[in-house]
């Protein structure tokens, strides 16, 4: 697993650490097939609340038959959907990242890249069809995740097939709220927020990784779908060991929001789908892991 692919899963606006991975319980077996996807999902209660939390991989290619058995009864009994973001108008997200991820004045991005770098770069913006100088204006984390997220439609990869899509039109024909635990200026902050350093590693390595971007998501997929979190986790675990300020910011901080979220949510009555990045959910810092450092224990929902 690379830092591409990883922040890719990680972050919704545009997958998580492991320290000692526990083995995944057991799933009944199935005739196989290709487009059947059963992904983990957990469940905390007390005796007035029930709290479901699924792991999504944010874009998918069409036909995984995933919102099905344990996860479409999970969302069915649900009294409110909650995702990592609900997103706002195209205008204002537009205008979201002009503020953020636009510079006007200084050198251009490909002056800053190391010289090393720039060829690679530049044939990476044109062989999708850009022009050489078309990401000159954007900062590092701008330019890393728009040539992350533009290639994964030529590959296939759809997000009106992803899970948040899904489940925000089947909350809307039930008549479900759907609130997000992120604003879209938290989740483009979380980038923005970066060091130069950091910013400028995640470029580089976005080049470096676009080659294999394919294979790397074709991996983290079939771990998703084969309901393997842990197999996800340790792959991983070893794309952010080399960026310990990625990690911290767009996993292990927003896993202990999100865990104290939900430990606030258990106080009320009713019963609630929780949808994140499979990543968050996955490996020793996982949201589950922050919630059982408080005594509050997740339980895999067997299916």
């Amino acid at each position: 697993m690379k830092l591409t692919a990883t922040a890719i899963a990680l972050l919704l606006a545009l997958p998580a650490c492991a320290k000692q991975p526990t083995p995944d319980q057991p799933v009944a077996t199935k005739a196989p097939d290709p487009n059947d996807a059963d992904p983990a999902l957990w469940v905390v209660k007390d005796p007035d609340t029930t709290i479901y939390f699924f792991g999504t991989i944010h874009v998918l290619k069409p036909g995984l038959t995933w919102f099905d058995e344990a996860v479409k009864a999970a969302f069915d009994k649900s009294d409110q959907v909650v995702l990592e973001l609900v997103m706002p108008d195209p205008a204002a997200m537009q205008k979201l990242v002009m503020a953020k991820g636009m510079t006007t004045a200084g050198p251009t991005l490909t002056q800053q890249l190391p010289a090393a770098k720039r060829q690679a770069f530049t044939q990476a913006l044109t062989g999708l069809g850009l022009q050489a100088g078309a990401f000159d204006r954007m900062r590092p984390w701008l330019a890393a995740t728009n040539l992350s997220v533009l290639p994964l439609s030529r590959l296939g990869y759809d997000t009106s097939a992803g899970p948040e899509e899904v489940l925000t039109e089947a909350a809307k024909q039930a008549g479900k709220p759907v609130i997000g635990l992120e604003t879209a200026e938290q989740q483009l902050g979380y980038f923005d927020g970066l060091s130069d350093t950091a910013q400028m590693q995640f470029l580089t390595s976005t080049v470096d990784e676009l080659p294999t971007l394919d294979k790397t998501m074709g991996s983290m997929v079939a771990d998703w779908a084969a309901g393997k979190p842990d197999a996800l986790a340790k792959e991983m675990n070893d794309s952010l060991k080399d960026s310990p300020e990625v990690a911290k910011t767009l996993l292990l901080d927003r896993n202990k929001r999100w865990a104290g979220w939900i430990e606030n949510r258990l106080k009320q009555p009713g019963t609630v789908f929780i949808a994140v990045g499979a990543g968050h959910l996955a490996g020793g810092d996982s949201v589950q892991a922050q919630l059982l450092k408080d005594g509050v224990k997740a339980q895999r929902v067997a299916y």
